[in-house]
């Protein structure tokens, strides 16, 4: 079977690819990759078919206009980052929401907005950066708390990243995200006995069904640990025979594929 601490260390170079499982709101975490114009910075590529998510260069100057003349408006810049994202405009995107973060600093819902927009755009340090300060004000949420556990889970800050992830689950016991994130929290620092506890307990629970990849990491981590039978089990449990089989595709693919974790992170960000 596999050397599980020298598996979980070789994945470590894979860590700032994790996205767990984030309330995000705002920009959208799709980008597509067109050529731009002068108004931007950041690099570019050639522009796909145009369709309905395209967005509009037009747009986008005169957004450029409307900030540089009202700078931290709130509307105007997540518009505008939100076309910058989309033009894969990425360090612009990032001084316009550092600006608005800057700009807005007292309120708390727009940092830990803004820093969930740094989280989807795969920017773990600077998200970690907003959400501390949503977080010391005191009056945060646990979506909050949970995604500042994420930014430092993406930078293998694990024991920070489960402190989080507490103080989120002491705001909303039973939250399945956070308890998804606390167990993969732990199964990637290779501490996967503890992984199984909470992801046990999360799969417990009622409503666990509506969140499928519980189920799914919990057979992970248990065949990671060499026990197949019971994490084919556990994958196949209470579910009808076609979902059975997928299950049963998805956990082989991932115990037998050198990206295990790099894949499980991207099962993760769909959710």
């Amino acid at each position: 079977m596999f050397n599980l601490a020298t598996k979980l260390k070789a994945r470590s170079s894979l860590l700032p690819l994790l996205v767990l499982t984030v309330f995000v709101g705002g920009c959208s975490g799709h980008h597509a990759n067109l050529e731009v114009d002068s108004f931007a910075t950041g690099s570019t590529t050639d522009a796909p078919a145009v369709g309905a998510d395209t967005p509009s260069y037009i747009r986008t100057r005169e957004l450029s206009t409307a900030w540089a003349a009202h700078p931290g408006d709130e509307k105007i810049g997540f518009e505008y980052a939100t076309n910058l994202g989309k033009l894969g405009q990425f360090d612009t995107q990032a001084e316009v929401l550092k600006a608005l973060s800057l700009a807005h600093s007292g309120d708390v819902a727009l940092q830990s907005r803004i820093g969930k927009e740094f989280l989807t755009a795969q920017r773990p340090g600077e998200a970690a950066t907003i959400l501390e300060r949503a977080t010391a004000s005191g009056k945060a949420d646990w979506k909050t708390y949970s995604a500042l556990g994420s930014a430092y889970d993406q930078q293998g800050q694990f024991d920070q990243a489960r402190q989080q992830y507490a103080k989120a689950l002491a705001l909303q016991p039973g939250a399945l995200s956070v308890e998804n994130n606390m167990g993969l929290s732990f199964a990637l620092q290779g501490k996967l006995p503890e992984a199984e506890k909470v992801l046990r307990s999360a799969l417990a629970q009622p409503g666990s069904a509506a969140m499928p990849q519980v189920r799914q990491n919990l057979a992970l981590v248990i065949g990671l640990q060499g026990r197949m039978d019971e994490a084919k089990q556990i994958a196949s449990a209470d579910l009808p025979p076609d979902q059975v089989e997928a299950n049963m595709t998805y956990l082989q693919q991932m115990l037998t594929k050198p990206n295990t974790w790099a894949q499980l992170a991207k099962q993760n960000a769909a959710n």
